[in-house]
């Protein structure tokens, strides 16, 4: 039997094999999926990065802006006195943020010292052997942390009704805003207020999967906005009625509606009683033994305002507090709108504020987000924990009687950011074309103002430099630019006679300006260079007035301070 050879068979083709050939086989899909979870984090990180480049730049070149003395004075009272004495208009947290950075800084403070709230501050800065310099920004740099964590709040929340792309542009806008940029620079309390709203908001939406968690940690964020800022007092029924739907919401299908209804009035129940805790919390801090005395009148307040105030489950200090608050809002305040000198408010003061100091495409982003949330059906439960909240605290602002900055709404480019993340889920091919232009319009609008955040304003209304034409106070010029102009006038100027109107907490002669003040001599003798801030110019009348007609304008420092030739 003969046996006939096999042909062999064919090699078979080359595979690879383990991760390299798993990769190689990957699916697009999942290859797109892999670079975005990379790629993703990464851009949010470079975000807040310039972010926080921004702000901490800004906050090195400013000078102590007219309500950061209270508050930092008040922060090293409370670290070294452990007592509620000043400043009580407004509750501890705030501050006690503020003192972190105090207490990293250890300044010298003065037990003996007897004083307003003004004063301390003063006091601390210029008057106790302390660096000013220092101080001011070892004050500002925990605020400015926190503007940082809540711009991942923000991120979070727009991606989670928006995907990663709806967050990524969202946290643009929040990244590029002048006003979040300028308030979260400084050691005040309008930042951590707004984001503290946003997070309970953004926290009370994750509780319509996840109420056993969410419930009680939206309570506490709500607590600390209460207590930073009193003016969040007028979003807590929005937020108990969210709380209620969204526990409603989580419901298991089974269950009877009367349970599900007592659940979530429970659950409502929950973020009160939380936010209580958080507020006595606050002040037992400060002081366990809550002594309060208060260093300041406190007025009177009547009718239902003063029922209200009684019924507030809070530590007397904080309705003492809320009874000043009410006595400012009585104050005949002076108001300076497009060119316009008043006394009162406006009701329209704020959106009028806003329109000049919101970049373009922001404003244009707004709309198109609240539009989407209330047409795009699955985004319509998500429109009342951001369009509500949003609405109220500003319709509550725009009823005070203090006209003096967009610093009064910041919450809206908070929640409105998140909005706006929400348009790139509209199905157009146009849509992620025009987000990310209007996002990049708004970036280079922002980039174009560094580092003079505080003036900004729009295109339309000129720039910063235009600023000073339409609005006034914290909305141009808070005290800033002292330091600033200290460096011009020596490098420019150096000789001349100089008098000056200045507004704001800092002392012009720790920075090396000797001038004199120009009303108290006849306008006849005012001779050399005049140097008067924005804000001052914006409601001069008399003397002033007469002095500034009669003199020519030479030099601005930092859009908010202008010098003039005599």
């Amino acid at each position: 039997m003969t046996l006939e050879r096999q042909p062999a068979p064919a090699p078979a083709p080359h595979t690879r094999t383990g991760a390299a050939g798993a990769r190689a086989q990957e699916h697009p899909l999942g290859r797109a999926r892999r670079f975005a979870a990379v790629l993703v984090p990464l851009l949010v990180a470079l975000l807040l990065c310039q972010m926080a480049v921004a702000m901490v730049t800004t906050a090195v070149q400013q000078t102590p802006t007219i309500d950061e003395p209270v508050y930092v004075g008040t922060a090293a009272e409370y670290l070294h006195e452990h007592r509620l004495r000043h400043n009580p208009e407004h509750p501890p947290l705030g501050k006690l943020v503020i003192a972190v950075g105090v207490a990293a800084a250890g300044p010298h403070v003065d037990p003996s010292f007897r004083g307003d709230q003004g004063e301390l501050g003063r006091h601390l800065l210029y008057e106790s052997g302390n660096d000013p310099w220092r101080l001011m920004l070892f004050a500002r740099l925990p605020v400015i942390v926190l503007t940082l964590l809540f711009g991942l709040v923000v991120f979070a929340f727009a991606r989670e009704l928006a995907g990663s792309a709806g967050g990524l542009a969202a946290l643009g806008l929040y990244a590029f805003s002048p006003d979040v940029i300028a308030h979260g620079s400084l050691a005040t309390l309008d930042m951590p207020a707004a984001g503290f709203a946003l997070t309970s908001a953004w926290l009370l939406w994750r509780a319509r999967r996840r109420p056993r968690w969410c419930v009680p940690l939206a309570g506490a964020a709500l607590g600390a906005a209460l207590a930073t800022k009193m003016s969040t007092l007028a979003v807590v029924p929005v937020l108990l009625v969210l709380a209620t739907v969204s526990v409603w919401c989580a419901r298991p299908p089974a269950e009877s509606r009367r349970r599900a209804l007592g659940r979530a009035v429970v659950g409502a129940g929950v973020v009160a009683l939380t936010a209580v805790a958080v507020v006595w919390a606050s002040y037992l801090v400060v002081d366990p033994r809550l002594r309060w005395t208060p260093e300041q009148h406190v007025p009177v307040v009547h009718g239902l305002r003063g029922l209200a105030v009684e019924l507030l489950p809070f530590p007397e200090a904080y309705r003492d507090g809320m009874r000043i608050q009410f006595g400012f809002e009585n104050h005949p305040w002076q108001g300076f709108l497009f060119g316009r000198l008043y006394t009162g408010s406006l009701w329209y003061y704020l959106p009028a504020a806003l329109l000049v100091k919101t970049p373009l495409g922001m404003l244009a982003l707004w709309a198109a987000g609240a539009l989407t949330l209330v047409s795009v059906r699955r985004l319509r439960p998500a429109a009342p924990y951001l369009l509500l909240p949003s609405g109220v605290l500003l319709a509550a602002a725009m009823l005070g009687s203090r006209d003096f900055g967009t610093r009064y709404a910041l919450f809206v480019p908070l929640f409105l950011a998140v909005a706006a993340g929400c348009v790139l889920t509209v199905r157009r091919r146009w849509a992620p074309l025009a987000v990310g232009a209007l996002v990049l319009f708004v970036a280079i609008s922002s980039v174009r103002t560094y580092p003079y955040y505080l003036p900004y304003s729009n295109e339309a209304f000129g720039g910063p430099h235009k600023t000073r034409l339409r609005l006034h106070d914290s909305n141009v010029d808070w005290g800033q630019d002292l330091g600033r102009l200290a460096d011009r006038l020596r490098e420019r100027y150096p000789g001349e006679r100089i008098w000056l109107v200045y507004k704001g907490s800092g002392v012009p002669s720790f920075y090396g300006i000797r001038a004199a003040d120009p009303r108290q001599v006849p306008v006849r003798e005012v001779r050399g260079l005049l140097v008067v801030s924005d804000s001052a110019a914006a409601k001069a009348t008399g003397r002033l007035a007469e002095l500034i007609d009669s003199s020519r304008p030479i030099d601005a420092v930092g859009h908010s301070i202008t010098i003039y030739h005599r």
